[in-house]
C-alpha cells in the first residue's frame, strides 16, 4: 500500500474545456494522466487529489469527470479548490456517488482519515495577496478564519483517529491553495499546523511557474507543490520520513 498525491486535474470530459492554452505540458493531459496513473498506482494505494478536479458546474455535471476517477486505480480522496463549483455537502455528494455506482471515490471535508499509515487532513485553503484585495464587499479576514476553522476541525478528527488507531501515525495536510508562495504568507494557517505537529503539507494552484522548488519549509514543516502540470501529469509517491 502506498500513498500518492496529485492535484488540479482539471478536467472537463462533459464540456470543452481546452487547458493547452496554458502551455505545452497541458496537451492532451487526460491521456498523459491516465496513462502515468495506471502506470505508478494500484488498486491497493490511496490518492489524495486537493481541489480543481473538474470544470463542471452542477454536480451531475461532474458525473463523467467523477467516473473517470473512479475507473482510475486505488482509492481517492478529494479536496475542493477554488474552481470546482460543483462540489455541495459531504451527504449530497457522497448520495451522488453511490446512486452512480461511484465505490472508489471519497471527500476531504471537515473531516480526517488513516490511509496507508499517515493521517489525513485539510482543507481548500486561502491565497490572496492584502494588495490584491480590491474587492472591499469582501471580508477576507473571515474567509481566512474560516478555513483556519475547517482545517482545526479536520486536524481534531485526524487527532481522534490517531487515538483510536493507537499508533503515533504522522499528520499530513492538504490545502489547495499554497500557505506560503513568494511573499504571500498565511500565518495563521501555518501556527495552526504546527502546533498539531503536522509532519508535512501538500498544495496545488499553481500552474506554468516549473522553476519553483518542490518543498521549501515554513515552521519546521515540509511544503511541496503537487499540481499536475508541476508534476507532469504524474502522481507523486507521498512520504513524510
Amino acid at each position: 500500500m502506498a500513498l500518492f498525491s496529485i492535484s488540479d486535474l482539471h478536467l472537463s470530459l462533459s464540456a470543452h474545456k481546452p487547458m493547452d492554452i496554458f502551455g505545452a505540458r497541458w496537451q492532451e493531459y487526460t491521456q498523459k494522466l491516465e496513462k502515468a496513473w495506471r502506470a505508478a498506482v494500484t488498486d491497493c494505494d490511496t490518492v489524495v487529489i486537493p481541489g480543481d478536479i473538474s470544470w463542471a458546474m452542477q454536480l451531475d455535471e461532474a458525473l463523467e469527470d467523477l467516473k473517470f476517477i473512479d475507473l482510475l486505480p486505488g482509492r481517492k480522496l478529494l479536496g475542493k479548490g477554488n474552481h470546482d463549483y460543483w462540489w455541495t455537502t459531504l451527504g449530497k455528494m457522497r448520495k451522488f456517488l453511490a446512486e452512480h455506482c461511484i465505490t472508489t471515490i471519497d471527500f476531504l471535508h471537515n473531516n480526517a482519515y488513516i490511509r496507508d499509515g499517515h493521517v489525513i487532513c485539510g482543507t481548500r485553503g486561502w491565497f490572496i495577496e492584502e494588495r490584491l484585495q480590491s474587492d472591499k464587499s469582501v471580508d477576507y479576514s473571515l474567509i481566512s478564519a474560516r478555513e483556519c476553522g475547517r482545517l482545526k476541525m479536520s486536524l481534531d478528527e485526524g487527532i481522534r483517529l490517531r487515538s483510536e488507531a493507537g499508533e503515533d501515525l504522522p499528520i499530513i495536510v492538504y490545502l489547495h491553495f499554497p500557505p506560503v508562495f513568494g511573499d504571500f504568507i498565511f500565518e495563521d494557517m501555518l501556527e495552526l499546523m504546527e502546533s498539531y505537529g503536522v509532519s508535512a503539507c501538500f498544495y496545488g494552484h499553481i500552474h506554468g511557474n516549473y522553476s519553483i522548488p518542490r518543498s521549501i519549509n515554513s515552521h519546521g514543516i515540509p511544503i511541496s507543490i503537487i499540481s499536475a502540470d508541476y508534476l507532469n501529469f504524474i502522481p507523486m509517491l507521498t512520504k513524510t520520513g
